[in-house]
């Protein structure tokens, strides 16, 4: 007889009880899990691989270091640019900004520094995004500071902050670089010359 209201309990109050809590539990996990607008280590490392190719080695441990530092980004930008310096110097760039969410855009960076710096490179930069409100609000200054010790070829992370926003563009090129700088990259969505 026991047995009876107990097992009748269990059916009629705490098995449907104990459904909708699961089911109020997993369906944010799932929904999480189907609707990132972040990128894997993986995504990211196999996104270099085709892009670096063959210096891809030394890239996926700057990368590592950059997910350690700074997680799971929402959008990577892949590119070339151009930068020389003598005390002062220019960078230019132009690449594709990807995401998730809101599919792939041009991006242009161009900007000044100033510092211990010397030598010029050109190199395919990819940029980790990190907390990408919104299209538009990537096109702004990120500052930061950066170092480069290089000659003939080599990879190189640095990090840019805009507000919330990191920026961290990993380098690959060629060249020679050396020295320390302060100094900016102004992201837009159209070519420009002027730095500033």
């Amino acid at each position: 007889m026991r047995f009876s209201i107990i097992r009748d309990v269990v059916r009629t109050w705490i098995l449907p009880a104990a459904m909708v809590l699961a089911a109020f539990v997993v369906m944010p996990i799932n929904a999480m899990a189907q609707n990132s607008d972040q990128y894997t280590m993986d995504e990211v490392v196999n996104a270099g691989h085709s892009f670096f190719g063959e210096t891809s080695g030394a890239l996926a441990k700057v990368i590592e270091k950059a997910f350690s530092q700074y997680g799971l980004p929402n959008g990577y930008i892949l590119g070339q640019e151009g930068s020389g310096a003598f005390i002062a110097g220019l960078t230019y760039g132009e690449g594709t900004l990807n995401t998730k969410n809101a599919g792939q855009h041009p991006v242009f960076w161009q900007g000044p520094s100033l510092g211990f710096d010397y030598g010029g490179n050109g190199s395919r930069t990819m940029m980790l995004v990190y907390n990408l409100p919104s299209i538009d609000s990537l096109y702004t200054r990120f500052g930061g500071v950066s170092g480069s010790a290089y000659i003939i070829a080599g990879v190189g992370m640095t990090a840019l902050k805009s507000n919330n926003m990191v920026l961290v563009p990993i380098r690959t090129g060629l060249g020679a670089r050396l020295g320390v700088n302060v100094g900016y990259l102004k992201l837009t969505p159209q070519s420009t010359w002027n730095p500033f």
